[in-house]
């Protein structure tokens, strides 16, 4: 038996163009994260190093300025690109997740319970990735925006931290250089381990929408493309 659609708009331009940016900035920064951590295998020089990571930091700025764009709209947003809407912290949703499990044609304008469970996963790694590369693009490499307080920290004449380069010595003092490392550790372990979190999740992700997109027959994956679910009748959010 047939089931009577319509089309409903969900996505609107703003939250598809972060997904989009978003996918291709971690694309980028996973391919040469791999490389960066792979260096002696493939013979990386130095000054290749520098560059990966230079590379790696400014992409790594797109990625974080389009996640707190995101941040903002989730609160200031409308309809499904607030957070109510889109994490699993809203009333009834334990029910929802059972309803969900048992109902198996069930269909949803925003994300399905299980979806709402792998964003939140997600951005809890996103943002760990954030923050933690942040502290080491200024702890590693000397960028904003912290990068200036670190070089400072380790500069035998604080009035001349500009000569402080990656991988250089020249007007560093060799002490506040390891309690430097030593701060920065706890993030590169954090930064590592996100890291490996998004390799399992990503594919997961995708697996889910396909999943999703078997279940609900709702157009979900070229929702994310033109903004429109095709939904039945009374679907709830």
């Amino acid at each position: 038996m047939s089931i009577n659609r319509e089309r409903v708009f969900v996505w609107s331009g703003k939250i598809r163009l972060f997904h989009w940016i978003n996918v291709i900035a971690i694309t980028l920064l996973i391919c040469i994260g791999l490389v960066i951590l792979n260096g002696k295998l493939f013979g990386v020089s130095t000054d290749g190093k520098i560059l990966l990571k230079t590379m790696h930091v400014v992409v790594g700025y797109v990625f974080a300025t389009n996640l707190v764009i995101r941040l903002v709209i989730g609160f200031i947003g409308k309809a499904h690109e607030r957070w109510s809407k889109v994490l699993p912290f809203n009333k009834g949703f334990t029910q929802a997740l059972v309803d969900f499990k048992n109902n198996k044609k069930a269909a949803y304008k925003g994300h399905n319970p299980a979806g709402k469970l792998m964003i939140l996963a997600l951005f809890t790694l996103l943002f760990t990735q954030m923050i933690s590369g942040l502290v080491i693009a200024g702890t590693d490499i000397y960028y904003p925006p912290f990068g200036g307080y670190f070089a400072e920290s380790i500069a035998i004449d604080k009035q001349n931290t500009e000569v402080i380069q990656p991988y250089s010595k020249v007007n560093v003092d060799e002490a506040a250089y390891k309690e430097m490392r030593a701060i920065r550790t706890p993030f590169i372990t954090a930064h590592v381990y996100s890291f490996y979190g998004l390799l399992f999740l990503i594919p997961l992700h995708i697996f889910g929408v396909i999943i999703a997109e078997r279940r609900e027959k709702t157009a979900l994956v070229s929702a994310m493309i033109n903004g429109y679910k095709y939904l039945p009748k009374d679907t709830e959010d």
